[in-house]
Parts: structure tokens; sequence; C-alpha cells
């Protein structure tokens, strides 16, 4: 693909030069058109539910679906990128991910969107890492904590404005149109990049491991469709797909402990930083994963509101993170990521416990506001020093990788969240709003847990200093042959 070439004076642009701008804004795009979909998504499955006579489990494969692919390939997509060039996979992944949303679109039925919703993450895992590679590849060191404030924020608004807009749609029209807005956002995207934003790659060229992506494609889908399915389909196959997925799994840690160019650098999380942030991402968007899909469930099946007024609920959240993500990367630029990801993911956890709180007969300005507002404030004080905390772990050549591992492990536990929690907490076999209302209730008392877990991680292995010794190239290249070493980076200081 043709485009303005590699400028060595890339990595140095500063947030408010022109060509900074043009990188944010890209990145901004890019990324917001895959957050946007995933939010409207949301708002969108009753209706997809009752038109399409899709129940709860093939609901929670409209979302896992998309999730098990973006999950299995973001590593591969991170690899591509700092291979091939940053900004040409980039493309690659919005042109990709505008087939897929008109695909989406046009599904006659529940099956053929579960399939289209899978080749919507396939062309994500190319989208998601880049745009954060973007950013890293192209700032200044000092101005890129308030760059991924900004990018935090700004994609905020189109996850803010994606539920009011496609709530309004899916009244108004369709649902099918809510993926179809993925079109004109990206065709700007495309434009931006390939005019302005100059090419970056990693110096060394890698090796692909398409073997890894295989592997951990069968293990994500293997699992999932077990822990789906179970009390659905036959006992044999929930059985056969388990084993699947358990073997796929070991065989892939397997095969990237002997890799010399693996898709999981297992090396990585030699760094405590590293691992915490990681772990402290599993934790948190564990939560999210299963409050964003119960949440929208709950308010349209039990407190009667439409898809607008669901989607236009939740915004106030959003607006949150537009005002608050920058000043948060700044925050930890100055004191370290270590405070506002232990406070951040507990006031998280404490507008889930009051969204549990939510149900028939409630006004939303007494209950379903304060609750919104409180966990608006928990997200903005955490996602931008997570995710800063995550890249200032590794140097400047595997920045696609590690946003590509921290993309991963945040869509793994959202997979894992829409996959597991319905079951556990007995909303597959709720009968009427109340049984589902107290269900409801349970599931944000578990998501919440799930929050403070993510605090308290951070607070045991995030550094207090605002300097982060990043992990070299040199030093994740070679294999670990020696994966209790992995496990314990999770837990050292």
């Amino acid at each position: 693909m043709s485009g303005p070439p590699e400028a060595a004076a890339s990595p140095g642009l500063r947030l408010g030069s022109a060509q900074g701008r043009y990188v944010l804004a890209a990145a901004v795009l890019g990324s917001g058109i895959a957050f946007l979909d995933s939010t409207v998504v949301n708002v969108a499955l009753p209706t997809i539910g009752n038109d399409l006579h899709a129940d709860l489990h093939a609901l929670q494969w409209v979302l896992d679906a998309y999730l098990i692919t973006l999950t299995a390939f973001l590593l591969l997509g991170g690899s591509l990128g700092d291979t091939y060039g940053r900004k040409r996979i980039f493309v690659y992944g919005l042109v990709g991910f505008t087939v897929a949303s008109v695909l989406c679109g046009i599904a006659p039925n529940v099956s053929a969107l579960i399939v289209a919703r899978a080749l919507q993450g396939t062309a994500g895992a190319l989208l998601v890492p880049g745009s954060l590679a973007l950013i890293s590849s192209s700032f200044a060191v000092e101005d890129r904590g308030a760059a991924v404030g900004a990018w935090s924020g700004l994609t905020g608004v189109t996850s803010a404005i994606g539920p009011f807009v496609g709530g309004w749609l899916i009244d108004a029209v369709s649902w099918r149109l809510i993926f179809l807005i993925n079109v004109p956002l990206a065709i700007v995207a495309v434009l931006i990049a390939t005019r302005h934003v100059a090419e970056t790659r990693a110096p060394v060229a890698r090796h692909i491991d398409v073997t890894g992506a295989v592997l951990i494609s069968l293990a994500l889908a293997g699992i999932s469709f077990a822990l789906i399915e179970q009390g659905s389909s036959s006992s044999a196959l929930v059985a056969t797909t388990a084993v699947v997925g358990v073997v796929s799994l070991v065989l892939f840690f397997v095969v990237e402990v002997r890799k010399p160019e693996p898709m999981l650098p297992l090396g990585l999380f030699r760094n405590a930083q590293f691992s915490g942030a990681n772990a402290t991402t599993l934790a948190v968007y564990g939560a999210l994963g299963g409050a964003f899909f119960l949440i929208v469930l709950q308010l349209q099946r039990v407190l009667g509101y439409s898809a607008v007024e669901a989607g236009a609920s939740l915004v106030p959240i959003t607006v949150l993170m537009l005002l608050l993500s920058a000043k948060a990367g700044r925050l930890s630029q100055r004191i370290g990521p270590r405070v506002p990801m232990t406070i951040g993911p507990l006031i998280v956890a404490a507008g889930l416990v009051m969204f549990g709180r939510v149900g028939a007969g409630d006004h939303y300005f007494t209950t379903v506001l304060p609750a919104a507002i409180v966990f608006g404030l928990g997200l903005s004080t955490t996602v931008a020093p997570l995710t800063a905390a995550v890249l200032g772990a590794v140097d400047d050549a595997r920045v696609g990788i590690a946003s590509g591992v921290n993309n991963a492990v945040a869509r793994l536990a959202g997979l894992l969240a829409v996959a597991v929690l319905p079951t556990l907490v007995g909303l597959d076999k709720a009968r009427g709003d109340s049984a589902f209302s107290h269900a409801f209730t349970k599931a944000m008392n578990v998501s919440a847990v799930l929050a403070v877990v993510g605090g308290i991680v951070a607070f045991m292995t995030i550094r207090t200093g605002r300097v982060i010794e990043p992990t070299t190239a040199a030093d994740i290249s070679q294999p670990c042959h020696d994966p209790s070493r992995v496990v314990s980076a999770a837990t050292s200081r």
C-alpha cells in the first residue's frame, strides 16, 4: 500500500502538531469503530433476539463469536503490524471490518449473523492493536501518556454517541443499520491514515506464528462452546469441544515456549509491571464484559426501556471518560500508574454494586444515573493509566505485540464473562422479570468482586515511580523455557 514513507522523525511527534493530530484522529476513528460496534450490539441484543427468534444462548454467541476471533488473532495482528507496517495492517483491518459489518447488517438469520460477527472479530484483530501501536510508535515519550489518555477519551465519544444513535436507529428503522454506521467512519479513517500517517515497523522483521494462531483459536472456540452450550447441547458434544479446547490451549503454550519467535513472547511476562498490568486487565475487563452485557438487558427487559433509552442512559459513562481520561493519563505520567490503577477499579466496583440495585419501578435519576456516574469515574481513573503501564513496560520495537497482548487479555476477559456469568448466576434458567432481576443483582456483585481483585493486583504489582524500565527486545526475543517464571512474575513486586 502506498503512502507517506517511513520517517525517522515519526517517533518524536508532539501531540499539538498537525501530524500528531492526524495520527491521533486515525487511531481514534479506527479503535472507535471497534468499540462502538461492541456497545451498540449490546443495546441491540433484545431486538435482535426478537427479530431473529434467538434465545439467550444465541445472543451470547452473537457477542462471543466476535470476541473469540478478536482475542485469538489480536496477538497475530500485533506481530503483523510490527513486521509489515503498523499503518498498512491498520488500514487492512479497517477495510475488512467494514466488509464484515455490511455482512452483519444483511444477515438473514442468527446463524449468519454469528458467522459475520466472527469475521468482524478477525478484522478487528488487525485494527485494534494497530490503533494503539500507531500512537506509541509515533509520539514523543513525554507526550505519550497524554496521547493515550486523549485516545481513551476521544474513543469514548464514539462509545457515547453509538448507543444513543444506535438505539434511535433500532427503534426508528432497524437494528441492521447499527452495523452500517461503521462504513462512513471507516472511509474517513482510511483516508486520514493513507494520506497523513507515516509508516512505522519494528527494525527487525519477525516470523509470523500461524501455528500459534490456529491453536489459540481452537482453544478459545472449544472452551467457549463448552461453557455456553452446557445444558443446551448434548453432553458428548460439550465434553468433546471442552477437551479439544483444553488440549489446544496446552499445545499453544508448548509451541510458544519452544518457538524462537512466538506469537506470544512469554518472556514479556518476566517484567512484573507488564504481568501485573495484564492481570489487572483480566480482572477489570472481566467485570466490565459481564456488566455491559447484562445491564442493557436489565434496563430493557425489567425496567421497560426502549433501545434508545437504554443507550442514552449509559452515555454519562463515556462522557466522563471523554472529560477525565486525558487528565488521568497525565496524572499517571507524573506520579506513576499504581495509585490510579488501584483506586479506579474500587470505584468501578462501587458503581457495579449500585447497578445491581436497579430493579423494576426504579427511576433513572435516583438509581441508574448515580450508578453510571460512579462507574464512569472508576473507568476514567483506570483505563488510561492501565494502558500506559502496559505500553511503558516494553521498548518501542515491541509496542505492537504489547498492545496486542493487552487487548487480547481484555477481550479474553469479556469472552469468559459473557460465557460464564449468565450460567453462574442462573440467568439462563431465570423465568420472569423477578427471577431475572434477582440473577442480575448477583451478576453485578460477582463483577464488583472481580473489579476489586483487579485493584488489589495493581496495588501489589505496579510500581509507584513515574519512570518505567522497559523490557527490551533482546530480553523478550528469547523463548521462556521456565513457565514458572511467568507465574511468579505476575505476583512479584
